[in-house]
């Protein structure tokens, strides 16, 4: 028993060390961890009807509001790397009033971005990275917003992990696009429908039979 237990101990930190956190909100001109509602523990959302997926379970208050061009460059950096495979995602949810006082409630959320599968040999392309980028398109309008990522681990067949930080922005400049817009909760169904051309998005198998298509969950990538 002794040695059965002193197996375990290594194989639960490991376990624990290949979950990660969204610290830090990084954009053309800055870097900062004040403007992210961090997460309390690197512990995943696994349950995509919680209020959890929104901006993940109880996170902090964030301090600051940062200013972002449209047409400039944001994302996030990881305290770790992207040890699990699966999809990344980045969102921009419109606030009613100002980014600090809004929960992410309603529909005012559109992707700007997203990460998927390669093939030949299947694989995500967010696997191992510790940042992921993208630009907030010129068109979208001035005001204050939450900046959504998430990354959907899929090592564990039909229980997919949601890796969720929010961070609070003002967009400068910008359009008067309007997106379609969804809510979030409610963007993803729980029975992984519709389903593309047959295959599953979130409770997909990865590793038997290796995947020869796939989407990832959520709406299509707004580009303005």
């Amino acid at each position: 028993m002794k040695l059965f237990t002193t197996l375990l101990v290594p194989l639960f930190i490991q376990a624990v060390s290949a979950h990660y956190i969204w610290t830090t909100l990084v954009t053309s001109t800055t870097s900062t961890s004040a403007a992210v509602r961090m997460p309390v523990n690197n512990s995943p959302v696994q349950d995509v009807t919680s209020k959890d997926i929104t901006c993940n379970a109880n996170p902090g208050v964030a301090t600051q509001t940062v200013s972002v061009a449209a047409g400039s460059t944001v994302g996030f950096v990881l305290d770790n790397t992207l040890y699990h495979q699966g999809p990344a995602a980045i969102y921009l949810g419109k606030a009613p009033s100002t980014a600090a006082a809004w929960d992410g409630s309603g529909a005012n959320w559109f992707k700007i971005a997203e990460w998927g599968a390669t093939f030949n040999p299947f694989g995500f392309t967010d696997f191992n990275l510790n940042a992921l980028n993208t630009t907030i398109p010129a068109s979208v309008p001035a005001g204050e917003y939450l900046l959504r990522i998430e990354q959907v681990g899929l090592h564990v067949a039909g229980a997919p992990q949601w890796y969720i930080s929010c961070a609070q922005i003002a967009i400068t400049g910008g359009g008067s696009a309007n997106p379609t817009k969804v809510s979030i909760p409610g963007y993803v169904a729980a029975n992984d429908e519709p389903r593309i051309n047959g295959h599953p998005s979130l409770t997909v198998n990865i590793y038997y039979p290796t995947p020869t298509a796939y989407k990832v969950p959520g709406p299509a990538v707004f580009r303005g």
